[in-house]
């Protein structure tokens, strides 16, 4: 593996508020092994030396919330995408991530551990992918795709790469979870309150009954990994979290209540304010129904609103989207939404080091000595200005996976 010395990098480090200049960062065996002021090149290694003067190195960028397989805005799943077309579909929505400067990225709901595998074998040139497989859904729920009516086409889940299957009962929930893990699922997706993109549920609804929700954090945590849970309304956000659940998924509606119900049990909040805008900008023409834009204008009004109520509560604030079909490429935009109401510094945090603390990969998200070496170099100070992260096809100028360099604009 090649060895590689950045000279002279504005740092932004994932951790503090303010960037070090004119520091050498030196990667070796896909690790950060120094950081310094003018550092040696190591004797022995076929060293890389890039200059980066003017320019901002800092961790790969990490979104806790994509949907790869959610390939079309509205589907109808009574009519499925052919498996093979979903796929290729798929791969090129998590290439384009990667070139937007995103290195991890945690699936949400949809994918496979066989994307997951593509992607480690580099049949993919995407970011590194968690997935969760099927999210589970109570019958009636925020992933119970069926109609309003008779009861006549098929249950969620029904068909490969859907975002959900039902389950229900302390018994169903339990066999649903040990099947995702059993298929490779590396986390658990569940819907605990209503949603915007459902047709049967206020987004208010609360779902999954308390001893539902427990056997599954007790199944997660037997194999030592967690559950996430799609939650809007502050009932819905506390209950989960009372549960065990790690992190919640967008978080519109919470009040100051659930907020340090969330911060007491150290657990996460993940807002995804862009899928909002884009479905406020395209949903009509793409055809979402009037009942869900509707919905969707409720939770875009209330969720900046949010942020001022996660901070004041001490709550962890990751970093997410959400977007569905072609509205993927508005991914950075999230980090210009979120600067009307956030510093920079906590944009950035929450987009590196305070997501790679969600997913467990404490290696990740910040640039530090033994930390692994997914990094970013950009043109410009985040740190100044989180837009520079929302322009990366201006910005953006190389990305660096585990020590190889996998996307290089510095010519």
């Amino acid at each position: 593996m090649t060895t590689i010395l950045f000279r002279s990098a504005r740092l932004v480090d994932g951790l503090a508020d303010e960037p070090l200049d004119g520091v050498d960062v030196l990667v070796v065996d896909g690790r950060v092994a120094e950081i310094g002021p003018r550092l040696a090149p190591p004797p022995g290694h076929d060293v890389r030396t890039i200059d980066l003067a003017g320019l901002t190195l800092m961790p790969g960028l990490i979104d806790a919330h994509v949907h790869p397989t959610a390939v079309e805005i509205v589907e109808d799943f009574q009519r499925p995408l052919p498996t093979t077309l979903r796929a290729i579909l798929a791969k090129r929505r998590l290439e384009a991530m990667l070139r937007r400067g995103f290195t991890t990225v945690r699936d949400a709901g949809g994918a496979d551990a066989g994307l997951r595998m593509a992607t480690e074998r580099g049949l993919i040139d995407g970011p590194r992918l968690l997935v969760a497989g099927k999210a589970l859904s109570q019958t009636g729920g925020h992933g119970d795709d069926r109609q309003v009516g008779p009861d006549l086409d098929a249950p969620a889940g029904a068909y490969p790469g859907e975002f959900a299957r039902i389950s229900d009962g302390v018994e169903g929930v339990r066999l649903a979870v040990r099947e995702e893990l059993r298929r490779g699922a590396d986390h658990i997706k569940i819907c605990a309150s209503g949603g915007v993109m459902s047709a049967t549920d206020p987004v208010d609804m609360t779902q999954y009954a308390e001893d539902e929700m427990r056997a599954m954090v007790a199944e997660t945590d037997s194999r030592h990994t967690y559950v996430l849970a799609h939650a809007y309304g502050a009932d819905a956000i506390a209950r989960a979290v009372r549960c065990g659940i790690r992190s919640i998924e967008h978080g519109n509606l919470i009040d100051a209540g659930a907020a340090a119900e969330v911060a007491a049990r150290g657990a996460w909040v993940v807002p995804t304010m862009v899928a909002y805008e884009g479905l406020e900008r395209f949903g009509k023409e793409a055809g979402v129904d009037p009942l869900r834009l509707a919905k969707n204008v409720e939770v875009r009004r209330a969720g900046l609103g949010a942020f001022g109520i996660l901070r004041a509560a001490g709550v962890k604030v990751g970093f997410g989207t959400d977007l569905l079909g072609s509205l993927e490429s508005m991914e950075p935009m999230e980090f210009a939404i979120r600067a009307e109401v956030e510093s920079p510094a906590d944009i950035v945090r929450s987009a590196t080091s305070v997501n790679a603390d969600l997913i467990g990969r404490p290696d990740l998200g910040r640039v530090t000595v033994g930390a692994t070496a997914d990094l970013v170099v950009f043109d410009g100070d985040p740190l100044a200005d989180a837009g520079v992260l929302a322009r990366p096809e201006e910005t953006l100028r190389l990305v660096v996976t585990g020590g190889v360099v996998r996307l290089d604009r510095m010519e």
